[in-house]
C-alpha cells in the first residue's frame, strides 16, 4: 500500500508577519536541466515508456469505459502558444524542461503563422506560455497584435523574471494592454514555494505581486485579472481549489496585502522533471495508482484539449501542452491547418492524461469541475 505524505499544501504555520514591502535579497537556486545532465528522461520517447511499463489500466481503455470514445475536440477557444523552453528558473516540477541554458525559440514566421490563424478565426483567447513566454524576442509584438485583433491575451508569467532590470517594466507593459496575468505560487509561505521553485523565488515572487497590484491587478473593479496557480507539492492531488483560494486569499493579504482574482489548481504531471522526482524519490508507482483510482468520468467533458490547441515552438501543433512536451504531435503545423481541420480532431492520449482527470480534474484553467 501506498504511504501518504503530508499534504504541506494543508499543514499551518506559525509564522511571523511580515512587513508588505519585501525585496529580492538572494538569487534563485538553479538545478540542472535533464537535458543539461544528458538524463534518459530528456527524451519524452523515454517518459512514455516508463509511464506504461508500469502496466496500469491505459487511460484509452478508461476514456472508452466513460463513454467517450473517441475522445474528440468540439471547439477551438484558446490558441496556447508555447514560445520557447528559454527561463530565469528550473522549477522541479517542470513538464517542459525549461531553464537559462535552453535553445528553443519560436522563429518569426511561426509567430506570424500564429497571429495569422488568430487573424482568420474567432479563437477568443491566446494564451501565451513557455519556458518564461516573456524571455521572447517577439513577446510584446504578439501581445500588440493580439489585443489589436480583440482578443484576449493571457501571460503565464513565472514573477520572479519582472525583478530583473531588463524587464521590470514588463508589469506596466501588460496593464497597459489589460492582459491576465497567470502565475505559480505553490503557497503563500517561502518553504513550500521554495522547494518547488528554487531557493530565492518566494521573496521575489511576493515583490512581484506587489508591483502587479500597484498597477491594479487584482484589485476589484481594475479589469486587471491577476490569477494565481499552486501545484501540490509532495505526490499527492491538489485538494479543493475554493476552499485553497479562501486560505491564500486571506493568508497573502493578511501577512503581504497582496490581492488577486483567482486560484487554480493544478495536478503534478508525470512528465519531465517531475516524472525524474517521483522516480528518484521511488514516490512513481504510488502517485500513477492514485491518479488511475481517482479517474473521474465526470472531467472527460470539461477536459482543456477538447477546447484549445497548442502550438509548439517550431510550428508543430498539439492537444495540449502536455501532449507537445512527450513529442505527441497532430499531423499539421501552424503554417498548413484551419480551424474547421482542429475543431472536430480526434485527440491523442496516454497515461499522463490521467493527471487531468483525477478527482475534480486539471487543465490550464485550474480544476475541471471548478470545486
Amino acid at each position: 500500500m501506498c504511504k501518504e505524505r503530508r499534504h504541506s499544501q494543508d499543514a499551518a504555520y506559525a509564522l511571523p508577519m511580515m512587513k508588505w514591502k519585501v525585496k529580492p535579497v538572494s538569487p534563485i537556486h538553479l538545478i540542472p536541466t535533464l537535458q543539461q545532465r544528458d538524463h534518459p528522461l530528456a527524451a519524452s520517447a523515454h517518459q512514455r515508456a516508463v509511464l506504461a511499463d508500469l502496466g496500469l489500466r491505459s487511460f484509452a481503455e478508461a476514456v472508452t469505459s466513460a463513454g467517450h470514445a473517441p475522445l474528440c475536440a468540439d471547439r477551438i477557444e484558446v490558441l496556447q502558444i508555447n514560445v520557447g523552453k528559454r527561463c530565469n528558473q528550473t522549477c522541479r516540477h517542470c513538464h517542459v524542461d525549461a531553464g537559462p541554458n535552453r535553445k528553443e525559440v519560436m522563429p518569426a514566421a511561426v509567430v506570424e503563422a500564429c497571429l495569422g490563424l488568430l487573424e482568420q478565426s474567432r479563437i477568443p483567447t491566446l494564451d501565451i506560455t513557455g519556458g518564461a513566454p516573456e524571455l521572447h524576442p517577439q513577446f510584446r509584438e504578439l501581445v500588440v497584435r493580439a489585443r489589436a485583433l480583440g482578443r484576449h491575451v493571457i501571460d503565464r508569467c513565472n514573477l520572479t523574471l519582472t525583478r530583473l532590470p531588463n524587464y521590470s517594466d514588463l508589469p506596466a507593459f501588460l496593464a497597459a494592454h489589460q492582459v491576465e496575468v497567470l502565475s505559480s505560487l505553490p503557497h503563500y509561505t517561502a518553504h513550500d514555494t521554495d522547494a518547488q521553485r528554487g531557493d530565492g523565488v518566494f521573496v521575489q515572487s511576493i515583490a512581484a505581486l506587489q508591483a502587479f497590484n500597484a498597477l491594479g491587478y487584482g484589485v476589484a473593479g481594475s479589469g486587471l485579472i491577476l490569477n494565481l496557480v499552486t501545484n501540490p507539492s509532495g505526490a499527492v492531488l491538489p485538494g479543493n481549489q475554493a476552499a485553497l483560494q479562501q486560505a491564500w486569499q486571506h493568508e497573502l493579504q493578511a501577512r503581504y496585502g497582496i490581492v488577486f482574482n483567482q486560484l487554480y489548481t493544478i495536478t503534478n504531471m508525470p512528465i519531465s522533471r517531475y516524472l525524474d522526482d517521483l522516480s528518484a524519490s521511488g514516490a512513481l508507482g504510488c502517485y500513477m495508482e492514485r491518479l488511475v483510482a481517482a479517474f473521474n468520468p465526470a472531467t472527460v467533458a470539461g477536459l482543456m484539449c477538447r477546447s484549445q490547441i497548442s502550438v509548439g515552438w517550431d510550428g508543430q501543433l498539439y492537444d495540449c501542452d502536455f501532449n507537445q512536451m512527450l513529442g505527441m504531435a497532430l499531423p499539421q503545423s501552424i503554417f498548413e491547418v484551419t480551424v474547421e481541420d482542429l475543431a472536430r480532431r480526434a485527440i491523442q492520449v496516454d497515461q499522463h492524461c490521467y493527471g487531468c482527470t483525477a478527482s475534480a480534474g486539471s487543465s490550464c484553467g485550474g480544476a475541471v469541475l471548478g470545486v
